[in-house]
């Protein structure tokens, strides 16, 4: 490797791309293009970065398998940076073999990360878990320090262990500071918002009040009972009940939840459980089956005791019951969920991630775009969605200069 293309590498190991572009930007042979391609990526063209890898991977032909599999690695993480989770898992999978077996450590452990941030996306947090156990981080530089525990903080958060999410995140700070990539320090600062930012909503008692991640931590270890409108599930600290595929019986526990102590009406639970306009006998008839049914899936948690008006919720031992919703409630929450983060994504890449079929996806994207809460770019199977940008304010580009007489 000449000097250019080792300088250009330590530029962009640095997080300078431009340095690395000025020293091999007119370069076609095989490590300029690779590091081009790398360079091009870290600079948010994609779709570039994407060719320039692949070109670098025909370009080191089958005698130079450690650098292949290098190439390999880059173009997954573009894919990953770019939402396509559809990238061929298989092939990540054995370019971190060859990696591993020609002495390559460090790149091996990469791929290993891009495993790991894939599996977190798509909500695999157990195989995550598992892999990222596999991976000591002590010998590697300090960026990759810190890759390591923002997975560990991602793990966390998903899995409502705050204090372990706090110190994951203080470690990658430390580390990315020595590391002295500002785009790493920016995504350390990005992770730390998320514990800083409402996280739901909490309906008690006719009232409703936002809260943070740490607040719905210890709400779940409590002694309340909680109606999970995030997860669909009626808990306290120590039983789960999922009625995630039954939405008439989780409609039922929701209302009798939001209006405890009090009794709801049979004519508003006939509304909330089966969106019917004016109950009639048959819809009474059903909502006492479905009462029923919702008296045996409850179990030990809570009891459903008929009124003059209604139903009541009577939780057994715990201290009071409370629901717990999103802190935005609308028609595919979820999907904006996912856009919040800021990268565009295809419908293919959601569909997998919400465990939705693609065609269902579309139809949420275009009711969403319809709405004007999505925008989308691109034709066919290079179209991306994400969230607008903020109304009101113009970039600094779109001002118009003076005039000279002012």
């Amino acid at each position: 490797m000449d000097s250019l293309v080792t300088a250009a590498a330590r530029a962009l190991a640095a997080g300078d791309p431009l340095g690395a572009l000025n020293r091999i930007a007119l370069r076609d042979d095989a490590p300029a293009l690779a590091l081009r391609g790398i360079a091009m990526a870290q600079l948010g063209d994609l779709v570039r970065a994407k060719a320039l890898v692949r070109s670098a991977a025909r370009a080191f032909g089958p005698k130079e398998p450690v650098a292949r599999a290098r190439c390999v690695v880059a173009e997954a993480e573009i894919a990953l940076a770019s939402r396509d989770l559809g990238w061929p898992v298989k092939a990540l999978d054995a370019a971190r073999a060859t990696l591993e077996a020609h002495g390559d450590r460090l790149n091996a452990a990469h791929a290993r990360y891009l495993e790991i941030r894939r599996l977190l996306l798509i909500g695999h947090l157990d195989e995550a878990e598992r892999s990222l156990a596999e991976l000591d981080p002590a010998p590697f530089p300090s960026a990759s320090m810190a890759a390591h525990e923002l997975v560990v903080a991602g793990i966390a958060m998903r899995r409502l262990q705050t204090k372990t999410a706090r110190a994951a995140l203080a470690r990658a700070e430390r580390a990315a500071r020595h590391a002295g990539i500002p785009s790493l320090t920016a995504e350390v600062e990005s992770a730390s918002l998320v514990l800083n930012t409402p996280a739901a909503r909490l309906i008690a008692r006719g009232e409703a009040r936002l809260l943070l991640l740490d607040e719905v931590e210890a709400l779940l270890a409590s002694k309340a009972l909680v109606v999970d409108a995030c997860r669909y599930v009626v808990r306290d600290a120590c039983t789960v009940v999922s009625l995630a595929r039954r939405p008439v019986l989780f409609a039922l526990a929701r209302a009798l939840g939001e209006a405890w102590p009090e009794d709801v009406p049979r004519d508003t639970l006939v509304a909330r459980a089966f969106r019917a306009r004016h109950a009639d006998e048959s819809h009474r008839a059903r909502l006492r089956v479905e009462i029923g049914r919702l008296r045996t899936v409850l179990g030990t948690l809570a009891g459903v005791s008929a009124t003059k008006r209604g139903f009541a919720l009577m939780p057994h031992g715990a201290r009071e019951v409370v629901v717990l919703a999103r802190p935005v409630e609308e028609p595919h929450a979820t999907v904006l969920a996912f856009l919040a983060d800021g990268e565009s994504w295809s419908s293919s890449a959601l569909a997998i991630a919400l465990g939705a079929s693609q065609r269902t996806m579309q139809r949420a994207l275009d009711s969403l775009a319809a709405a004007g809460k999505v925008q989308w770019f691109g034709r066919g199977r290079a179209r991306r969605w994400m969230t607008p940008p903020v109304p009101g304010f113009t970039t600094t580009l779109l001002l118009p200069a003076p005039l000279p007489s002012d």
